[in-house]
Formats: structure tokens, C-alpha cells, sequence
């Protein structure tokens, strides 16, 4: 497992998330703001994407409501190690 950090503007924090959920191959996805976990979002591995993103849309819209809030802020993403094909 992987973890990787991007740090982005506020407005940007709800696109950047279903950007990441389209990727699949997310665990989990922290928001971070001033050094404090404000949101942990457990996805599950192997759900379509799509069904992702209508399970999740009450958090988006909320996420949505923080970003207009802060100028900044840090998203934390868990991946899963893809499977080697051998």
C-alpha cells in the first residue's frame, strides 16, 4: 500500500477528490487542514467508480461547503498496490 500527499487550493478540493475515486485503485482519502484530519473517506476496493461517486455524494457536497471555507488544505490518498501481472 501507498500513500500520497497533494496539497491544493480550496476550490479545487471537491474535483481533485473525484478525480481520485475515478482512479479505483483508492483506500482511503484524508482531508487535511492546519495539520488535523477534518474528513477520512473510506472507499471500497472494487466498487465501479461511478457507484462511488453516487454513494458519496452527500460527503462531496459537504466537502464542497469546507472548500469554500479554506484557501488551503492537504489531501492524504491510501492506494492499493496494483497486482502484477506476471
Amino acid at each position: 500500500m501507498s500513500t500520497e500527499k497533494y496539497t491544493i487550493k480550496g476550490g479545487q478540493l471537491v474535483e481533485k477528490v473525484k478525480q481520485l475515486i475515478h482512479e479505483g485503485n483508492i483506500r482511503k482519502v484524508r482531508i487535511i487542514h492546519e495539520g488535523k484530519t477534518v474528513l477520512e473517506i473510506p472507499l471500497s476496493i472494487g466498487a465501479p467508480a461511478a457507484a462511488l461517486t453516487i454513494m458519496i455524494a452527500p460527503v462531496l457536497a459537504a466537502l464542497g461547503a469546507f472548500a469554500a471555507l479554506v484557501t488551503e488544505c492537504t489531501i492524504e490518498v491510501e492506494k492499493t498496490d496494483a497486482p502484477s501481472k506476471d
